[in-house]
Formats: structure tokens, C-alpha cells, sequence
């Protein structure tokens, strides 16, 4: 796919890309020049400094476990945060 370099300096990717990317107007790129002089652009989605937490390697490692044990079985579920309470402690 061939691209056209405006003289502002844009470059528009095409619809496929997008698609594949799921990149939406108003998105993000990283762009990089590689050791070959290869231009190469990552699509980035920017997080909130609020919820940055939640993307951390612990933070999806726990995620992941909590998928596991959910899709396994390994779950309780409550109908009130007392029920839960009084399972917690009767579990002591």
C-alpha cells in the first residue's frame, strides 16, 4: 500500500490499516526510525494518569489470575457486602 506525504507533513494510513489497528481519528502513534531508516509508526492509546495502575504488569498479571479462577470455578459470589463479611469470618 502506497501512501502520500502532504507538504504539511501528513501522511493519511489507509482504511484496511485503521481497521486492523482499530485506530479511530484523534488516536495516537508513536513514530520511530529503526536501525534500516525504517519508519515505523505504533498506535497508542493513551490511559488516564488516574487508572495508569491498572495497566501495570502486576496489576494484569492479577487480572489474568482472576479470569482463571473465575472461568475455573474457584469463585464465591454474595448478594450483599454483610454476606460476604459473615462468610469471611465464620472462614476464621
Amino acid at each position: 500500500m502506497l501512501a502520500k506525504l502532504t507538504s504539511g507533513g501528513q501522511v493519511s494510513l489507509p482504511k484496511e490499516i485503521r481497521a486492523r489497528t482499530n485506530m479511530q481519528p484523534g488516536d495516537f502513534v508513536e513514530v520511530k526510525l529503526d536501525e534500516e531508516g525504517h519508519i515505523v509508526l505504533i498506535p497508542k492509546k493513551l490511559v488516564d494518569a488516574s487508572q495508569a495502575y491498572f495497566w501495570t504488569e502486576e496489576w494484569q498479571k492479577g487480572e489474568h489470575n482472576a479470569d482463571a479462577d473465575i472461568k475455573a470455578g474457584r469463585v464465591k459470589r454474595f448478594k450483599s457486602a454483610a454476606e460476604a463479611v459473615k462468610y469471611l469470618e465464620a472462614k476464621s
